[in-house]
Parts: structure tokens; C-alpha cells; sequence
């Protein structure tokens, strides 16, 4: 059994890696910024340290003497400014990768996204793909310079590193804007939906799976798509509805319309604050956005499988009800 380092251990995805890990029979060092709110971790037996990526010093202590690095932390909000996002997105993974280079720590995985292919416009694109810009976020521009300017780099230098690209990830645990997709309709409050946005879906399972295969089976120096199947939002939300028996929504909004709003709520947004899904940039990014991308090398060399929409939003659904208090109908 390996002895790992976990970055974003008390996040979505980090959170189910850590669990996955210490199932089989793994040992899990976590950097956490606030161990009393990591509770969880230390009741499954995580050996803790409190640290920021952002604090190259924090580093060094916990990730001594590893077999491995899974940097999964990173800043992912879509529709709110932050200006610490490129300091934690981009700075905070060179100072990871350049501990791991001086450590001499033999393999990591490094958490990119399928965000840096920016809008694919509809095409479904693979690992070779590059997207020059400009962003629909601040998230996809960031992370395409971590990707880009310190991972790659840092491969070229001789790190041995991995980078895996997850799509959106969903599931039970998620507190993100897809999780508010579920529950607004669950509660009846979501009458419309974009009509063309469409992303890969990853149940958090199978991504977090997908990371530790990564690391077992992957080759330094190169890239694998983590993605689930390709469907839009519109039809996303038609398969939750079937599984809970409420209502679709009854109306699909047309790209044009975000694209128009986008700019008129940029001038709000100056003087008033507005929920991120009506900023300038959630509008532009539900504005017809493709995020799609081809898990099939990650399938061949991996052996990466995911479930079905249908499968894994079942099993969301059921969640997000019994946390309700409510059964499907």
C-alpha cells in the first residue's frame, strides 16, 4: 500500500478520492486550511496538516516522504469575481509541483479540467485539442494558464507528473450551481432551462476513480479526459424529472437571449450585486456553451468507465429527496 498527499481533501471531488483511497488500503496525508471544519477527515483517519497551496512553506513538511501527489485543490466558482483566483488556481499549483519536483516525490496527478478547451462550439474534442481564448471565466482562464504555463512546463522539465481533465462532476455531495439545478426543480422553482448549453457529465464516483487510475495506471507526461456522457442541460433535467415525477421545465431559453443580457448585467453588476447565474459571465457561459470533450483514451489506457446520465442521476435525485425529505413521485 501507497502513502499519498491530497490537496483539496475537504472539496467535492477531493473528499470522495480520499475516501476511495483509504478503501484501498491507501494512507492519506491531507493539507487542510482549517482542521477543525475537516472533522470528517481526521474521523476517517486522515493524517491532517494545516496548510494552504497558496503558502509554499505549508508544503514541504506534509508532503515528505510520499509515494504520490493528487493535487485536486483549486478555485471553481463560475459568476463571482475573486481576485485570489489566479493566485490559488495558478501559483498555488506551481508551488505543489515545484515541492514535488525538490521532494523527488516519484508521481502525482494533477486535477486540470475540461474548462481550458474553453467553448468547443459543439465539437467533441480530445487531449491534443488547444484553445487559444478568450474565456467564457475567470475558472477556464485560470486553470488553462495552470495547465498550460506550469503543468505542461513542468512535464517538459522531467516532473513525472499526470494531468487528468474532468468535465462537470455531479452527484451526491456537490455543493456547486449544479446541485441548485437538482434542487430547483425538485422544489418546482426552475420554469426554464438554457436550450443548447451542453457539458460531459462525470458522476463524482467515477471521476475520483478516475484520478486513482490515473495515478496506478497513467503514463507521465500525459494527459487523460475524465468525462462522463455528452448531454445538454435541457436534457439533463428532462432525466431528473422522469426520475423524481415532477414537472420539466416548460420553457428552453435561446442562446441569443443570455448573449443579449450579458452585457446589460455587466453594467448592473457595478453598482448592485446579482446571483451568479445572472452575472456578465454565467450569462455567457449559459449562453449556447459547449464543454465537451472525448474520455476514449482515458477508456483505452486507463480502463476509465462511466455510468449513464440516467444511472448516476438517480442516484442524485434519491439523495437530493431524502435531504428534502421528500420520495420520488
Amino acid at each position: 500500500m501507497s502513502r499519498y498527499f491530497v490537496t483539496g481533501a475537504t472539496g467535492f471531488v477531493g473528499g470522495e478520492l480520499v475516501k476511495q483511497l483509504l478503501g484501498r488500503g491507501h494512507d492519506v496525508v491531507a493539507l487542510v486550511r482549517a482542521p477543525a471544519r475537516a472533522t470528517f477527515l481526521k474521523a476517517l483517519g486522515v493524517e491532517m496538516h494545516t496548510g494552504d497551496i497558496t503558502d509554499r512553506a505549508s508544503l514541504r513538511r506534509p508532503m515528505e516522504g510520499v509515494d504520490g501527489v493528487f493535487h485536486v485543490a483549486a478555485w471553481y466558482q463560475v459568476g463571482v469575481r475573486n481576485p485570489d483566483a489566479e493566485r490559488i488556481n495558478v501559483e498555488g499549483t506551481r508551488h505543489v509541483l515545484d515541492v514535488m519536483r525538490e521532494l523527488g516525490i516519484p508521481k502525482g496527478v494533477y486535477t486540470s479540467t475540461v474548462a481550458v478547451f474553453g467553448n468547443t462550439r459543439g465539437r467533441v474534442v480530445d487531449e491534443t485539442y488547444r484553445f487559444a481564448g478568450p474565456f467564457d471565466s475567470e475558472y477556464g482562464r485560470t486553470k488553462w494558464k495552470a495547465h498550460y504555463e506550469v503543468a505542461v512546463p513542468a512535464i517538459e522539465a522531467g516532473l513525472p507528473l499526470v494531468i487528468v481533465q474532468p468535465g462537470v462532476v455531479y452527484g451526491p455531495g456537490d455543493t456547486s450551481g449544479i446541485r441548485q439545478l437538482w434542487v430547483q426543480h425538485l422544489r418546482g422553482r426552475l420554469p426554464a432551462v438554457p436550450g443548447r448549453t451542453a457539458y460531459c457529465w462525470g458522476h463524482i464516483e467515477d471521476t475520483a476513480r478516475g484520478h486513482i487510475l490515473a495515478m496506478e495506471r497513467g503514463q507521465a507526461g500525459e494527459s487523460y479526459i475524465l468525462t462522463g456522457p455528452a448531454h445538454t442541460m435541457r436534457d439533463a433535467v428532462r432525466t431528473a424529472a422522469r426520475i423524481s415525477g415532477r414537472r420539466p421545465p416548460l420553457l428552453s431559453i435561446p442562446p441569443i437571449v443570455f448573449r443579449a443580457l450579458s452585457p446589460v448585467m455587466g453594467l448592473v453588476e457595478r453598482v448592485t450585486e446579482v446571483p451568479a447565474s445572472m452575472t456578465a459571465e454565467g450569462l455567457r457561459v449559459l449562453a449556447g456553451s459547449t464543454y465537451l470533450a472525448s474520455p476514449a483514451k482515458a477508456h483505452q489506457a486507463l480502463g476509465f468507465e462511466t455510468r449513464s446520465l440516467e444511472e448516476g442521476l438517480r442516484h442524485t435525485i434519491e439523495h437530493e429527496l431524502r435531504q428534502l425529505g421528500r420520495t420520488a413521485t
